[in-house]
């Protein structure tokens, strides 16, 4: 995926359209840090050339709070304040637009490319690893 496009009529997301990806090994998916964290603030990303939210994190007091912009438009700002999410904490930072986007939140894509948000079961602290 080189670039994320929302298409309802083309649905570019549909899962028999992805075919199965080559094995990474475990020691790929285990250098992935992926924790909980809970949404602390949900703002509008103006300057971004898609819908996006400009997103602040707490990880817990071991990675703190970490920002990022999400192309999660299809949640209104309100339901993402308090809400669990998943993140990818060690990609490295991004800059998007002059903002510098810290991690990169994990969703299932819907066949039209709309993002639901990746939330863990019960209430596991933030900064919590997702195993």
């Amino acid at each position: 995926m080189v670039q994320h496009i929302i298409d309802t009529a083309g649905q570019p997301y549909a899962p028999e359209k992805w075919p199965r990806k080559p094995d990474c090994g475990s020691e790929g998916f285990l250098a992935l840090d992926l924790r909980v964290g809970t949404v602390l603030s949900a703002e509008p990303f103006a300057k971004a050339r898609k819908p996006a939210w400009q997103l602040r994190v707490d990880f817990g007091p071991a990675v703190g709070v970490l920002q990022t912009s999400a192309q999660v438009t299809n949640y209104p700002a309100e339901s993402l304040v308090g809400r669990r999410v998943v993140g990818a904490i060690n990609l490295g930072e991004k800059r998007i637009a002059g903002f510098t986007s810290q991690f990169l939140v994990l969703g299932a894509l819907l066949p039209d490319g709309t993002v639901n948000l990746l939330a863990p079961d019960g209430e596991p602290p933030d900064g919590a690893l997702v195993a």
